[in-house]
């Protein structure tokens, strides 16, 4: 089996099909916007995020609010470009630690085999079959809000994806000529795996991080939504839309559209990269 069509069979991953080359551009291209809004913003952002002007609450958009201002008086614009920040460092984190974790187990796994496999293919399958985010509001109750116990506990969650994939794609790795060529040279099994066999299955495995960078910003979203991720006065696009219900209650819903627009398109985004990445390498092992 290939390493693209290994990526293909993972289960419950849910694909969307690129239509084109300029799809996967202008997803791309959105990719590096936000991320290059996160990077600035501090210095982009036209006011203070949690400056509040009660006298101007829930005003529409205006010359000097161009996005209007939520319930409590505050920029709408200003925590939108501050969120970016705070809600692609909680995936960014997700995806780092799942993704080099999974790697290392699914490759040990693989390349070791007998009872080691045995061993981390049925621990990796019990936290596969407990809910992420059930995990994380467990977590998040014991600790109290804040970024870092959801973000472990959704790498957790997400770490069986990343490794039975890596297994996989390292089982069948195992068996090419080269892997043989090494072992008679004298190198060890860590040089082969480390030097040879993870930057061979790395594509795949990225393209896979990449998506999963969007069910991440999605599940960290509804936690911040459910008032279980970042504390109150952090500009995050899921508190946004948390904060926004008495806005929408009040009949003025921009404050809570616009996060949910902002996490929806880069949610988009990132599949589509993603996907388009996978392909790639599909057509490259055909």
């Amino acid at each position: 089996m290939s390493a693209a069509t290994a990526l293909l069979r993972r289960p419950g991953l849910a694909r969307i099909r690129s239509t084109g080359a300029p799809l996967s551009a202008l997803c791309l291209g959105f990719v590096a916007l936000v991320v290059l809004v996160a990077l600035l913003a501090p210095w982009i952002a036209p006011y203070d995020p949690n400056t509040v002007d009660l006298g101007n609450a829930l005003a529409g958009p205006s010359a000097d609010h161009l996005l209007g201002v939520d319930a409590s008086g505050r920029d709408t614009l200003s925590r939108l470009v501050l969120g970016a920040r705070t809600s692609l460092l909680g995936p960014l984190g997700v995806v780092a630690f799942s993704t080099l974790a999974g790697v290392a187990i699914g490759t040990a796994a693989a390349w070791r085999g007998g009872w080691l496999d045995s061993v981390l293919s049925r621990s990796t399958e019990l936290v596969f079959a407990f809910p992420g985010m059930l995990l994380a509001i467990l977590i998040v109750s014991v600790y109290g809000e804040g970024l870092m116990a959801p973000v472990i506990a959704l790498a957790i969650a997400y770490l069986p994806y990343v490794s039975r994939l890596t297994r996989s794609l390292v089982l069948a790795e195992r068996e090419c000529p080269y892997v043989e060529a090494y072992r008679v040279q004298g190198h060890s099994g860590l040089q082969i795996c480390l030097r040879h066999v993870v930057p061979a299955v790395a594509p795949v495995v990225l393209a896979q991080s990449t998506i999963n960078f969007g069910y991440a910003l999605i599940d960290l979203a509804g936690l911040s939504f459910l008032g279980l991720g970042v504390p109150a006065l952090t500009p995050d696009w899921g508190r946004m839309v948390f904060d926004g219900k008495t806005a929408i209650q009040s009949g003025y819903p921009l404050s809570a559209i616009v996060p949910c627009a902002a996490i929806i398109l880069t949610v988009v985004a990132f599949n589509v990269v993603g996907e388009r990445r996978a392909d790639k390498v599909a057509r490259r092992d055909r």
